[in-house]
């Protein structure tokens, strides 16, 4: 079956052949969007036959779906075409201001047009900013197939969508535009007489097109944008070169939100090539956090969990180091805090890695819920009055300065505990010597107390 065009050309919508002005009027990703599933670009495994979005298209049965890709794959132009090849009515919200009486509006109209025999697609762009009380209220709809619900998100909707209403709904993972789909768009946009730029003539630099493609992370609609910038106040059939698309990129935003899955996504890579100990990977992923604008205290705070958890006593002086760093970051500020952030970040890539204090503390927490609050043994106890000396706390305690090597015979645990040892020094770093003296301080304690 072929598709239908759901965007006619300006032309055919204007009664005419579009003056320049039109050009101006709409954004030229917008003008470009692809009229028919044919030519969506970069999302094969979906479109192309077997594809699940081919089969819906091709069936006309369209069920509630969620579109979660990064910006600029594809998602609000597959819910308007998949909509349209339905045969439904589109109502298009934004979760970012709609509300709950929004909602109560689309659905009275859906009620009134099921009563004619029409369908309703709700298209909520960026779904994951409603909150649950207001997925809630979209919910008994959608379950009943008052609404079909075409949901898209930048945001893991197995973590920000209701799974009440996730269940009700398919999800299609979108991929980012890759090099060649990106370039597919911005040869169309050239060539396109009505639409595109076809009409101007202009050719496109292979080191512009190479920074169009490979600087714009996988967005079609940045590129397709930066194009029409670095195209204006040039002449008909002039070329675009590279100098013109850098000023139309500038500063590229950069694909990360604070509080969604780049933010994870991110960070878990920075604190993995840390403790993989590859420096440049870690001084790489510290520059995506900050040229981002993460906080800087937060990667601060990272580096020193990460001198304690992943460091740790192999190299003693990674703590003080990023606590430095955060103490630093603290007392100067950005820019200039990226110089001890990177500095900590980089000593602790290239320190020798223990775990042995995580590992500790694990044990120890395991012991102390499986067998409770058990008695503070009584020589450890402090005698700070007679009564206390009367029932025998300190009794026995032996002074470690004034034993043979430091070395005490009496425990330190409560009763009944055994001797399992809780901490086991690493193999790595200054930690080699700490296995070997804490080896010679237990043997001469189990020596002095068989003696």
């Amino acid at each position: 079956m072929e598709d239908r065009e759901l965007f006619p050309p300006p032309e055919a919508a204007a009664g005419g052949t579009p003056g320049p002005e039109a050009d101006l009027e709409v954004p030229l990703a917008t003008r470009m969007r692809p009229r028919s599933l044919a030519e969506v670009v970069g999302q094969d495994r979906h479109t192309q036959p077997g594809g699940i979005l081919d089969r819906i298209a091709s069936t006309g049965r369209l069920p509630s779906l969620v579109f979660w890709g990064p910006p600029g794959s594809g998602k609000t132009t597959l819910a308007l075409l998949l909509a349209d090849r339905a045969g439904a009515e589109l109502d298009v919200h934004s979760a970012v201001s709609a509300g709950v009486q929004d909602i109560r509006r689309v659905v009275e109209a859906a009620r009134a047009r099921r009563r004619l025999g029409r369908r309703t697609v709700l298209f909520l762009d960026e779904i994951h900013r409603f909150n649950r009380g207001q997925q809630d209220a979209l919910l008994p709809h959608v379950e009943s197939g008052l609404l079909i619900l075409i949901g898209a998100t930048t945001e893991n909707p197995s973590l920000e969508v209701n799974s009440a209403l996730l269940s009700r709904t398919r999800v299609v993972a979108l991929d980012p535009l890759g090099p060649e789909a990106i370039g597919t768009l911005l040869d169309r946009a050239l060539a396109d007489e009505a639409r595109g730029l076809g009409r101007r003539r202009l050719q496109l630099d292979p080191g512009a097109r190479a920074a169009l493609t490979e600087r714009t992370q996988g967005d079609g609609r940045v590129a397709l944008n930066a194009l029409e910038v670095a195209a204006i106040g040039l002449a008909d059939g002039a070329t675009i070169d590279v100098d013109g698309v850098e000023r139309a990129l500038q500063q590229p935003t950069l694909l990360y939100d604070r509080a969604g899955d780049q933010h994870y996504w991110v960070i878990s890579a920075f604190i993995k090539s840390i403790r993989g100990s590859d420096p440049d990977a870690a001084v790489y992923w510290l520059a995506r956090l900050l040229e981002a604008g993460e906080d800087p205290l937060f990667v601060a705070r990272r580096l020193v969990i990460l001198a304690a958890e992943d460091v740790g006593l192999a190299d003693p002086g990674a703590l003080p180091i990023a606590v430095a760093a955060y103490q630093a970051t603290q007392a100067i500020g950005m820019p200039e805090a990226t110089l001890p952030l990177s500095e900590a970040a980089l000593h602790l890539a290239l320190a020798p890695k223990s775990n042995s204090a995580t590992r500790a503390y694990g044990a120890a927490a395991t012991l102390v819920r499986r067998t409770g609050a058990l008695p503070v043994p009584l020589h450890l106890r402090n005698a700070a009055t007679a009564r206390d000396r009367q029932l025998g706390f300190g009794a026995g305690y032996q002074y470690a300065h004034d034993q043979p090597e430091g070395v005490v015979t009496h425990p330190h645990l409560p009763e009944g505990l055994g001797s399992e040892p809780l901490y086991t020094p690493g193999d790595r770093g200054a930690e080699v010597d700490v296995a070997t003296g804490l080896r010679q301080r237990r043997a001469a304690g189990a020596a002095r107390r068989a003696g």
